[in-house]
């Protein structure tokens, strides 16, 4: 039995099949734009992009999550 995906990524299946772009393309977006404030991220996705709060709010918490956490040393 699979455990439920929890937490941000729980809304990358709707993100995907609503806004018709992969992740991975989404967080490169993020990671290219020179805002770098969760809430701009957020206003820009919104406002350039036409997501939603959450959807967008989701993809930046993962995406910022991702780029501070430690790299796996092995």
């Amino acid at each position: 039995m699979t455990t439920p995906v929890k937490g941000p990524a729980s809304y990358f299946p709707s993100i995907e099949k609503k806004y018709g772009r992969p992740i991975a393309e989404w967080q490169e977006l993020i990671r290219a734009s020179p805002l770098t404030k969760h809430m701009e991220l957020v206003g820009w996705l919104k406002t350039e992009y036409g997501l939603g709060h959450g959807h967008a709010n989701a993809l930046v918490a993962h995406t910022l999550a991702e780029q501070t956490s430690p790299k796996d040393p092995s």
